[in-house]
């Protein structure tokens, strides 16, 4: 009987108690209609700092607002496996841990709007699988990540807008209709809210499907504010999506020259490779093993294509290997391999070192010989030099026919002598014998000698081998620069032998400026070409690189270019010509009346003689008349015609006395 009291006292108390609510916050239990309750907790006390870690665990719907708590700290909810709305909005968080959300897998709501959060942990998302709407309204959000892609999927409800997003992913768009291939329906049940508006949006081929889903009606993708507008760049400022035509971004696509090269040793190579792709990508050389890669040069001529050139000059051995051309830009990255083959023959000289009349061990040196025949396989020779005291001269042998390939060292005959004196009394010499080699491919060819070379203590004997033969009869000549321009110059040369359709690179910079090097590849028998691209007034180096040529045995020369008239200048040249024509014209218009004058002060004779031609003038001779004797007043003058004889002579004499033989009297 004790025990069941016990138990019935227990259970009494458990029906009794109630969950406790923190004093900071205030809990509200709501009853349904189908007798079930739902638990809902409100914080919204200005001093409160901290998350509130003892909120009843029969919470369903969280408000945490208008509060001074700063930071989501790691698994803050953890215990609230049944909250389904958590609202987190205008407080001061700056901070959300990346676990922060752990444990709320039936979490329907999360709000975060009115914040000053900068970096959201999209990662966290996946600790809520039910999660339908995301409010990150009024933040301070720069970036939405690639990997937030995958957590977005089952989202209905994304507000992102008052932040400082410029840009999107290219492929954010690609999951909702109609870019994910999915069919529309203009009646669809479920749509998908985006509010994208209010932030610094740069018009890019990154945002070109946002733009274009702006345009759109009837989708199941609907976006609060279709008025939206660009922010930049600077041309499309101020304009709205729907008067902006965009590209949509492309994967690059890289295209090599080639993908494999063998070449001989010592010479110059020259690696290219193409990519396109929208935006313009970017490119990087770089070796198989992770080595540096220099001298490389890029170019774009036009949006959407970029080129690239490496340069190999005088390769050796350690320049074998793969080469990688990288592409990259928004829309992802691809690469291209080109594999560089160096080939040759090694030969391998055993030279005594010898002092007075003892000798030192032998040493090996070896020299690198390129084949004429540009040969696949690498050959060892080996030279073994015995060595011997004697009084007279050194005598060197070599082969004058075919070698045979010996087990054993026999001497040849002798085509010449060298004689050698030793710092001492005595002197030294080593006879040479004919090579043994174990190439087939090396058939003719007479052996080098071995010059003495001081050193050390005594005398060093070395085998002196060029790395290259080159026909120096074939080469590019009477290389010079004509025709120079602020941005452009023609270079001109003459190929000397070479046959006019070979390979001829131009590789010009501005001087000691190697890193901004340029290419023109072109034949030898053009002679000339364009070099486009120059700044003005800048001193320019220019090489013509022949393939087969020694390192820096390349011709070149230098140029400078013109400079740039400014616009001032040239309006004040403009003006000044104007000046100059008007003033012209007034000098030409003096010089006229001057020289008209001239030509009339000399025609005064001519003109004297017209003058001396007799001129008449008919004059009126005006009389008084006889008064009558009426006495009615009258005219007192009249009118009388004069004879021929009266005429009177006008001239250009002085006296009109003497030229006028017929005066008339008149009567008094």
């Amino acid at each position: 009987m004790r025990q069941l009291l016990l138990v019935y006292v227990i259970l009494c108390c458990l029906s009794l108690a109630h969950p406790f609510c923190p004093s900071q916050c205030t809990c509200v239990l709501h009853g349904r209609t189908d007798g079930a309750r739902t638990r809902s907790v409100v914080c919204n006390d200005p001093d409160m700092s901290d998350v509130p870690v003892n909120v009843p665990v029969d919470t369903v719907k969280l408000r945490i607002e208008k509060t001074m708590v700063r930071r989501i700290p790691t698994e803050a909810f953890y215990y609230l496996v049944e909250l389904r709305y958590l609202w987190i909005t205008y407080n001061s968080i700056t901070s959300v841990d990346s676990a922060g959300f752990y444990n709320l897998k039936v979490l329907h709501e999360l709000r975060l709007d009115g914040n000053m959060i900068s970096v959201f942990p999209w990662e966290s998302l996946k600790e809520m699988p039910m999660l339908r709407t995301l409010d990150l309204h009024n933040n301070r959000i720069t970036h939405v990540p690639n990997e937030a892609i995958p957590y977005l999927f089952n989202i209905t409800y994304l507000d992102l807008s008052s932040n400082k997003l410029a840009t999107l992913p290219s492929d954010l768009m690609d999951i909702w209709p109609p870019f994910n291939g999915a069919p529309i329906f203009a009646n669809a049940y479920q749509k998908v809210v985006l509010g994208l508006q209010d932030n610094p949006w740069l018009c890019d081929c990154k945002i070109s499907k946002l733009i274009e889903l702006s345009k759109m009606s009837g989708t199941p993708v609907v976006l609060m504010d279709l008025f939206m507008s660009c922010s930049g760049p600077e041309n499309l400022a101020g304009f709205p999506f729907q008067r902006v035509e965009l590209d949509n971004c492309v994967k690059p696509s890289v295209m090599s020259s080639a993908t494999k090269i063998t070449s001989d040793l010592g010479s110059n190579v020259i690696l290219r490779c193409d990519a396109t792709g929208v935006p313009t990508p970017s490119l990087s050389w770089a070796k198989s093993d992770g080595s540096p890669v220099d001298n490389t040069v890029q170019e774009s001529p036009g949006d959407g294509i970029r080129w690239s050139i490496m340069s190999l000059h005088g390769i050796s051995f350690e320049d074998a290997g793969n080469y990688n051309c990288k592409a990259k830009n928004y829309a992802g990255n691809a690469e291209a391999t080109i594999s560089v083959s160096v080939a040759g023959d090694i030969s391998t000289t055993m030279v005594p070192l010898m002092l007075g009349n003892k000798t030192e061990p032998t040493k090996p040196v070896t020299t690198v010989i390129p084949p004429t025949d540009t040969p696949i396989s690498t050959t060892m020779m080996t030279t073994a030099i015995p060595t011997m005291s004697t009084t007279s001269t050194m005598s060197t042998t070599s082969t004058t026919s075919t070698m045979s390939t010996t087990s054993t060292m026999s001497t040849t005959s002798t085509t010449s002598r060298m004689s050698t004196t030793s710092r001492t009394s005595t002197t030294s010499a080593a006879p040479k014998r004919p090579k043994t080699t174990t190439s087939k491919n090396l058939q003719k060819g007479p052996l080098k000698q071995a010059k003495p070379q001081p050193g050390g203590d005594g005398r060093k004997l070395a085998a002196d081998e060029k790395s290259k033969v080159i026909d120096k009869s074939k080469s590019v000549k009477d290389i010079k620069i004509v025709e120079e321009t602020s941005d452009t110059a023609v270079l001109l040369w003459r190929a000397d032998g070479l046959p006019n359709d070979a390979p001829l690179t131009v590789v010009y910079s501005p001087y000691d400026e190697g890193d901004m090097k340029r290419t023109v590849e072109t034949k030898a028998g053009s002679g000339k070409v364009l070099l486009e691209g120059l700044s003005s007034g800048m001193r320019y180096s220019v090489c013509l690189i022949v393939k087969g040529s020694a390192a820096g045995k390349d011709p070149c020369t230098e140029f400078y270019t013109l400079d740039d008239v400014e616009d001032g200048d040239t309006l004040f040249i403009f003006i000044s010509g104007i000046a100059c024509i008007l003033v012209m014209s007034v000098i030409a218009l003096l010089l006229y009346n001057i020289i008209d004058l001239y030509y009339k002060g000399h025609n005064t004779e001519y003109d004297e003689e017209e003058l001396e031609k007799d001129s008449y003038v008919k004059f009126e001779t005006i009389s008084m008349k006889h008064r009558t004797l009426n006495g009615q007043p009258t005219q007192l003058w009249a009118r009388r015609a004069i004879h021929e004889s009266e005429r009177m002579l006008l001239c250009s004499r002085s006296s009109n006395d003497s030229c006028a033989p017929g005066r008339a009297m008149t009567p008094k």
